[in-house]
């Protein structure tokens, strides 16, 4: 099980920038295409792992719109930051306990340590 930074698309610059010297915590900008690119901002606090994910378009104008992430998009992104076998998760929570800071933002997790239990393959899909 492991946690990484795919350095190659770290933010290095401004408010956000960061650097190796700050472990997985840190903005990652992926390229999609000319106009498209995901962001994500990484942290391993608490306990957890993190990755909040956001799919920008129009990138090029003044306004680029924020799109929610597709399933293909959140599953680059969960190999680019864990292990292709690493099982993490997107929580659905109580209404008590719902935030949205950011519309059209999903999270992946991760408790650290503690190997996630799956259903069996033939209730999956």
């Amino acid at each position: 099980m492991s946690f990484k930074a795919p350095e190659k698309y770290r933010l290095k610059e401004g408010p956000m920038g960061s650097d190796e010297s700050y472990g997985i915590n840190g903005v990652f900008v992926i390229p999609i295409h000319i106009d498209c690119q995901i962001r994500c901002i990484a942290s391993d606090g608490a306990g957890w792992e993190h990755v909040s994910i956001s799919e920008m378009v129009n990138i090029k104008k003044k306004r680029p719109l924020v799109r929610t992430p597709s399933w293909n998009i959140m599953c680059k992104v969960k190999n680019l930051f864990w292990d292709e076998e690493d099982c993490v998760i997107q929580f659905h929570p109580p209404k008590s306990e719902y935030v949205n800071r950011h519309p059209n933002v999903l999270h992946l997790w991760r408790k650290i340590g503690v190997k996630i239990e799956t259903p069996p393959k033939i209730l999956i899909g």
